[in-house]
């Protein structure tokens, strides 16, 4: 189960990514909808008392969250994209178990974890605003550099053990 583990972890990234863009397709409103309402929970841009530059914020803030969800999507199904191409190849790698092990986590648990910040900044960020939301759950931000650590782990591996296709001699 170890070793199988990272490998649900990248398909459910793939799920989730997919997942997204289905509801996107199926219901797009219903995401700016919810950005558009949450945004009259803002106190900071209810504060403004300039209407037309409330109003000029309250859409360039419309804009930025729906992008956020949009980030979610990018970034769950692309980095699992390339997180089973790097389990893939680490499989077939003649390094030690234990290092591509450990790759293999670094790579899909940052892989997983790092898309989550966009969509709790996409949710949280109309009520919060976008900078606090993202500082809120900077925990998952910094997965993209536990994620990044297992790219450079994987890069080491390859370069220094051989890959084995078809039961070649290492």
């Amino acid at each position: 189960m170890k070793t199988k583990l990272p490998f649900i972890l990248v398909a459910a990234s793939m799920v989730l990514g997919v997942f997204i863009s289905i509801l996107f397709g199926a219901n797009e409103a219903l995401f700016k909808d919810k950005i558009a309402n949450d945004i009259k929970s803002n106190v900071k841009i209810q504060k403004i008392m300039d209407v037309e530059k409330r109003q000029a914020k309250i859409e360039k803030e419309k804009s930025k969250n729906w992008r956020y969800y949009q980030r979610f999507h990018f970034h769950s199904t692309g980095i699992s994209a390339m997180s089973l191409g790097v389990l893939l190849l680490l499989a077939f790698s003649a390094a030690p178990k234990t290092q591509k092990l450990i790759c293999s986590y670094l790579v899909s648990v940052g892989g997983f974890l790092y898309p989550f910040v966009w969509l709790f900044a996409a949710i949280y960020g109309p009520i919060i605003g976008r900078h606090d939301a993202k500082e809120r759950f900077a925990i998952f931000g910094y997965m993209g550099g536990v994620f990044f650590l297992g790219l450079i782990f994987f890069l080491f591996l390859i370069s220094k053990y051989p890959i084995k296709f078809n039961n070649e001699p290492a």
